[in-house]
C-alpha cells in the first residue's frame, strides 16, 4: 500500500497497481481501476478518481468511479459526480452532484448485435404481392 503524506502536493496525472492512501493534495486525474483509493482525513482532491473502491473521509472535487464501490465516512465531503454500483454515506457526510448507481450497460434480452444473428425477414412494400417460396 502506498501513501501520500499530508505535506505532498501532485498537480498531474497519477496511475499505478496497488493500493493507496491520499493524506496531501493531489490535482489532476488519479486512476488505478484495479485497486482501492483512500482519501485520508487531511487529504484535499481536485481531480477525477478511477478505482476499483474509493473511501473518502477528507475532500474531493471531481467525479468519483469506482467499480466496486465507494463509501464516503461522515467527515467526509464529494463535490462531484459519483458512478459506482454500490455506496456508503455516513450520517454527516456531504455529497453535492449526481449518483449513478447502475450497472454496465448490456444487451437487452431478444435484441440482437448488428455482427451477428440470422436476418430479420422483411415485409412486401406497400402494392407488392406477398410472394412465398413453396
Amino acid at each position: 500500500m502506498a501513501n501520500i503524506g499530508k505535506s505532498i502536493i501532485i498537480k498531474g496525472d497519477l496511475s499505478g497497481d496497488e493500493d493507496l492512501v491520499i493524506d496531501g493534495r493531489v490535482e489532476g486525474r488519479v486512476s488505478l481501476p484495479n485497486n482501492q483509493v483512500t482519501i485520508g482525513g487531511d487529504g484535499k482532491i481536485t481531480a477525477e478518481i478511477e478505482a476499483k473502491s474509493i473511501i473518502v473521509i477528507g475532500k474531493t472535487a471531481g467525479d468519483l468511479n469506482a467499480s466496486e464501490r465507494v463509501e464516503i465516512q461522515a467527515t467526509g465531503v464529494v463535490d462531484g459526480d459519483i458512478r459506482s454500483p454500490r455506496l456508503l454515506v455516513q450520517e454527516g457526510a456531504i455529497v453535492n452532484g449526481t449518483i449513478d448507481m447502475s450497472k454496465a450497460a448490456a444487451p437487452a434480452a431478444g435484441k440482437r448485435e448488428a455482427t451477428g444473428g440470422a436476418p430479420r425477414p422483411t415485409a412486401p412494400a406497400a402494392g407488392e404481392p406477398d410472394r412465398k417460396s413453396a
